[in-house]
């Protein structure tokens, strides 16, 4: 496991887990000891069970080692009071104070701006009939989405997206970069709290920041280490739905092709049963992050000791032929599908409302625009991301027609 080879194609590996390991111990690339959870059942037992705890003080390894858990950089620059790593009660009082943001309400009145944001991207390369999916659009897109939500301004949005390209290139950038990029980006953070705090907006740092004003008591490093994850785990996971799903639909001609007619209908059902097989057939997180069991406990029938970490695999849950009939299929018009890319439970994600706009408004956008859309390159040079939680491809090169556009458009 974790080879490259396995990044490639993890799911036969995970096939044999489910049926032979279900609760497998095994030790990671960075020499962390966890237990993987593989099958459906078990996996959602263990999303929401409140003996696994998200803050990394129960991991039974000595200090030095308990920053090999979790984001690279984040303890460091001192961010690690956020949503991913605390448990209730603070996990409550700060998932409140952002919740309202990611209504489907308050998502659908961003919608405009995601439509934007596409038709943009996809007008500076659509007359040169080829594009890289993944560094000309995927990626910048929730970039720019979550910079507009967060209140950074435009002229200091190309740093954001310089900062978070070095994060997901797990180790490939300088040595070093991935913690320098999340120093600077707290650094900045912070200085942008203290400008919302004089110039406040209607965006969700000034939202924070009134919030605190009125008795919710967010510290300084609480509310930088907020508009962290909302950045990290909102444009990563945005970045591998889009770029996965797409993916899949170049390899699959004939779901591919029943969505365009469906798009060209004018109807969108099948785009929303879509993305959520997307989301289950090659999901962006391949485990959710890390758990730590606060007592002794059991999973799948497998002992667990007080201070194990455990890593619930939603890829290998979500391929499990006991709760989905045949997993390893594409069916964009499936039913009945109750996946766990997103979590479950208190941590599920916040932002999935977004995500799922960002990647129904992408995908439409692409395949409406750019209806012969082909993959330019042999799958076994694909390359995938190296990483522990997430999981996305490098590069997806794309040719189509070319269109013509009104020239490269201002985001």
């Amino acid at each position: 496991m974790f080879t490259w080879e396995f990044a490639t194609d993890p799911y036969p590996a995970y096939g044999w887990l489910r049926e032979h390991a279900p609760v497998h111990r095994t030790t990671l690339p960075s020499g962390v000891e966890a237990w993987l959870v593989t099958r459906y059942a078990d996996a959602r037992q263990a999303l929401a069970d409140q003996r696994l705890s998200k803050n990394p003080a129960h991991h039974d390894e000595p200090a030095h080692a308990r920053g090999r858990t979790g984001i690279p950089g984040e303890r460091k620059a001192e961010l690690m009071t956020h949503l991913l790593n605390i448990d209730p009660p603070d996990h409550t009082r700060l998932r409140r104070l952002v919740s309202k943001a990611f209504t489907p309400r308050t998502v659908a009145e961003f919608a405009p701006r995601v439509q934007e944001l596409t038709d943009s991207l996809i007008d500076r390369f659509a007359a040169g009939g080829e594009a890289d999916l993944i560094h000309e659009f995927a990626f910048p897109l929730p970039i720019y989405a979550i910079c507009d939500l967060l209140g950074v301004p435009r002229e200091d949005q190309d740093d954001f997206r310089d900062w978070a390209g070095m994060m997901i290139r797990h180790g490939k950038g300088p040595r070093g970069g991935v913690a320098r990029s999340v120093k600077k980006m707290r650094g900045y953070l912070l200085e942008l709290i203290h400008r919302k705090r004089e110039d406040p907006g209607e965006d969700l740092i000034s939202g924070l920041i009134r919030a605190s004003n009125h008795g919710e008591h967010l510290t300084e490093n609480e509310a930088a280490a907020m508009a962290f994850i909302l950045l990290f785990a909102g444009f990563e996971t945005t970045v591998n739905l889009i770029g996965n799903g797409m993916y899949a639909l170049l390899r699959d001609p004939g779901q591919r092709e029943r969505l365009q007619s469906s798009l060209a209908a004018g109807e969108s059902e099948l785009l929303d049963t879509g993305i959520e097989e997307l989301l289950r057939y090659d999901g962006p997180v391949e485990m959710a992050t890390w758990r730590f069991a606060t007592r002794p406990l059991t999973i799948g029938g497998q002992d667990i000791a007080a201070g194990d970490p455990v890593l619930v695999v939603l890829a290998a849950a979500d391929r499990d032929p006991d709760r989905f009939p045949d997993p390893d299929t594409l069916d964009l018009g499936r039913r009945d599908n109750q996946h766990l890319g997103y979590g479950h439970g208190i941590h599920y994600c916040l932002g999935a409302p977004l995500a799922r706009l960002e990647a129904r408004t992408a995908l439409a956008t692409l395949l409406r625009r750019l209806p012969d859309l082909r993959l330019a390159a042999d799958p076994a040079d694909l390359r995938w991301r190296g990483g522990l939680i997430m999981r996305g491809l490098r590069t997806l090169p794309v040719a189509f027609t070319p269109t013509g556009t009104d020239g490269p458009s201002k985001l």
